[in-house]
């Protein structure tokens, strides 16, 4: 499942960086007919060069990618393991057993202090 990206949504990342020609390195992408035939199309209207189109959408893609990629700290692992042996247990409740455990008296309003 892809999740995504506004446009006008960017994270910085170190593939911001702007290249001259001799900092770039070269290599042969093979892409289904159709596909080619929408870069083609994004070239014209656009009015950009393949390299730029292609080097846009694999920093959108990266970028993207690292934003999923965070772990959890080692509490929030333990945390998470912990429950879910709990779980497991069978040491669990529903939210409606857990509401129905509350003491749900409304609460009288406070004078106003002036």
């Amino acid at each position: 499942m892809t999740t995504a990206v506004p446009i006008w949504y960017h994270v910085h990342t170190k593939y911001d960086k702007v290249t001259t020609m001799r900092e770039t390195t070269t290599f042969t992408v093979s892409l289904p007919p159709a596909m080619a035939k929408e870069i083609q199309r994004a070239m014209k209207v656009e009015h950009r060069t393949r390299s730029e189109l292609v080097r846009e959408a694999l920093r959108m893609y990266l970028s993207a990618r690292l934003i999923h990629a965070e772990l959890p700290t080692p509490a929030e692992a333990r945390a998470y393991r912990r429950g879910m042996a709990a779980y497991r247990r069978g040491d669990s409740m529903t939210l409606e057993e857990y509401l129905d455990g509350m003491d749900r008296r409304p609460r009288r309003p406070r004078k106003k202090v002036s």
